[in-house]
């Protein structure tokens, strides 16, 4: 039995659907990074001329120091901030695009298994042992991507709750003698 018309156009009309949403979750999260990191710059700019202001007005060389250190220090906890913060987005993105692919292998699978379904019904010679080792194979292969997908998931979120873990904790300035 041959597949018609119909049947292409659909599975086409759903994977069209997919690389769409794909593209749109796509955007969407380049967006919210871009707009992390330029929020972040501008913050690190606005602080840098501060510094600058503040070393301008100071004349005593450990003010200076002093300075110098709480500057490098802020503007790393920043950046480590937005590099947590980027990495908590694509976790999210990951987990997105991983429910849509299983989703996408899911509805994918049935719509195969009913077409191999089908042409074996159509065939003289039906065998559900093979049928049952066609569904097997597909449940099988659908486990496993979903499991990879949790791996790799709790991997990520383990890598990001590291890193906040490996933030240093804020301390109070040094008080001038």
């Amino acid at each position: 039995m041959a597949i018609k018309p119909e049947q292409l156009n659909e599975l086409q009309k759903k994977n069209l659907e997919a690389a769409m949403r794909l593209a749109q979750m796509s955007i969407e999260n380049s967006q919210r990074i871009m707009e992390l990191q330029v929020r972040t710059a501008k913050t690190l700019f606005e602080d840098g001329v501060n510094n600058a202001k503040a070393l301008t007005t100071t004349k005593d060389p450990q003010d200076m120091l002093r300075l110098r250190t709480e500057y490098a220090q802020a503007s790393t906890e920043r950046m480590l901030a937005c590099a947590r913060e980027i990495a908590e987005v694509a976790a999210q993105a990951q987990s997105e695009v991983g429910k849509m692919v299983s989703e996408q292998l899911a509805s994918g699978g049935n719509d195969v298994f009913e077409a191999i379904n089908k042409m074996f019904t159509g065939m003289p010679i039906t065998d559900q042992n093979a049928m049952g080792a066609v569904q097997g194979a597909m449940d099988n292969a659908r486990a496993a991507f979903e499991q990879m997908t949790r791996a790799s998931t709790e991997a990520f979120q383990a890598f990001t709750q590291v890193g906040a873990a490996s933030q240093p904790a804020k301390r109070a300035p040094a008080r001038r003698r």
